[in-house]
């Protein structure tokens, strides 16, 4: 008859109480901790040194990593998305720049308890290159602007297709900055969202109110602006934390935000504040699921799930805004986005030699 052996017992009880918190240490490394965990050590290591023969092990950690960047970017997308709907509730209503600075207000806190899990706080706000984190805040400040203008006078979805513009219009400022040579894919791509944007300014004129040439003018110029925050914003992650980078902006846009007080504001009811610290909150999370997505997959591969922002914010004016698009509105969606898919499964650019 086997007779129990308390030392024994708890020895297994220690070893699978080791087991669960190294689990436990991994699902916590890949959500929040990139660099510091044990489960993707190897990955963050390939940066700087010739990566390893890939054995199955780190094959497969490669994959989970992907696998969690693609969900968190879905999640991102979605998340920012609903922040759009959010600010399109409140945009004819409220001036930009007071929508602007409760946005940015609100999205400080899911950054802050973001650092703080991280161990980053209260560190991470500081740093050694605030003319980067300046230049960010600003063109990002003067991006969600022309953001919140655009959703003022057009519907989501549209506001949304013309955000599509970014990569498009990415490629000529790669010809002009980096003497970059575009290939076929791309020059028909551009055809394509030019048709497209042809397309949406022509329901443009169809829309109720005077202000949808406005939408159009403001959405291109976010495209334009954020053409250049996309560049921007991939040379600061070399050096910068995600999180310095995200609190950064949103106090940068508060502060722009609140500089508009002199020119009017007006009196929030409680709908209206509850529209704008939604839009803060899932804002803020967004932008940081979006950053820990890209910290695990190429943007390549994530590139093709930013368009099912386009479902959501379809989804969103007809469900909250009773609003679909018309024919040539479909059009150029359609157009946009195809463009957009082509940009990123084309061919990278090559520079010519010296």
């Amino acid at each position: 008859m086997r007779t129990h052996d308390p030392v024994r017992g708890r020895n297994i009880d220690a070893a699978l109480q080791k087991i669960k918190g190294h689990v436990a240490a991994c699902w916590i490394g890949v959500v929040f901790d990139r660099q510091g965990s044990n489960c993707d050590s190897a990955i963050m290591r390939s940066a700087t040194h010739p990566p390893p023969q890939p054995t199955e092990s780190t094959a497969q950690t490669a994959r989970r990593l992907q696998r969690n960047g693609i969900l968190l970017r879905l999640s991102a997308v979605f998340l920012m998305t609903g922040m759009s709907a959010a600010i399109h509730a409140v945009a004819g209503k409220v001036p930009v720049g007071q929508i602007m600075f409760w946005r940015a207000l609100f999205a400080i806190l899911p950054i802050v308890i973001y650092m703080v899990i991280r161990h980053e706080f209260p560190h991470a706000l500081t740093t050694r290159r605030p003319m980067l984190h300046l230049t960010r805040g600003i063109f990002g400040a003067i991006s969600m602007a022309l953001s919140f203008l655009s959703l003022a006078y057009l519907p989501v979805a549209n506001a949304q297709a013309l955000a599509y513009l970014a990569p498009v219009l990415a490629l000529p400022l790669a010809v002009i900055l980096l003497g970059e040579t575009l290939t076929r894919a791309v020059l028909i791509a551009i055809g394509i969202s030019c048709a497209g944007m042809l397309a949406m300014l022509w329901e443009a004129f169809s829309l109720p109110g005077e202000g949808a040439l406005i939408g159009m003018a403001a959405g291109l110029g976010f495209a334009l602006t954020m053409a250049f925050m996309r560049v921007h914003v991939r040379r600061m992650t070399f050096t910068e934390r995600p999180s310095t980078i995200a609190f950064s902006f949103a106090a940068i846009s508060a502060l722009g935000g609140a500089m508009t007080l002199p020119f009017g504001w007006v009196t929030l009811n409680w709908s209206m504040v509850a529209w704008l610290a939604l839009a803060g909150i899932v804002g803020g999370i967004g932008h940081i699921l979006a950053t820990e997505a890209m910290a695990r997959t190429p943007v390549a591969v994530l590139a093709p799930f930013e368009f099912t922002g386009l479902i959501w914010a379809l989804g969103f004016d007809a469900l909250f805004f009773g609003h679909l698009p018309g024919m040539m509105g479909w059009i150029g969606i359609c157009a946009i986005t195809t463009a957009a898919l082509l940009v990123s499964f084309a061919p990278p650019a090559t520079r010519p030699a010296a």
